[in-house]
């Protein structure tokens, strides 16, 4: 069956990086679009960053562009989040997703696989 699981979370200072990782198995990771997505408590999850199967293109949400980035590395299967300049408000789990869909892969109903998540914390 799929698996994706993610690492690379831990404790930050605001200003500080970090980048996760997601190890997929069981697809063809290759023809599938990734995504990540992150959890404040008592929330819906939000969309952060997506990529296409070939990482032609890249999606960020408004409160990451500039300060996140999204990569792939197909012979690996696995997708990155590099995550800079980080904010108190980047507190939250972050999950990374996979979608067989081409369109609206910032959006969590486009994937039907989803990692364990992992917990990013940015101290003040």
């Amino acid at each position: 069956q799929v698996q994706l699981v993610e690492s690379g979370g831990g404790l930050v200072q605001a200003g500080g990086s970090l980048r996760l990782s997601c190890a997929a198995s069981g697809l063809t990771f290759s023809t599938y679009a990734m995504g990540w997505f992150r959890q404040f408590p008592g929330k819906e999850r939000d969309f952060v960053a997506a990529i296409t199967w070939n990482g032609d293109n890249t999606y960020y949400a408004d409160s990451v562009k500039g300060r996140f980035g999204i990569s792939r590395d197909n012979a690996k299967n696995t997708v990155y989040l590099h995550m800079n300049n980080l904010k108190p408000e980047d507190t939250a789990v972050y999950y990374c997703a996979a979608s067989r869909s081409t369109y609206s892969i910032t959006t969590m109903r486009s994937y039907g696989n989803w990692g364990q998540g992992t917990q990013v914390t940015v101290s003040s």
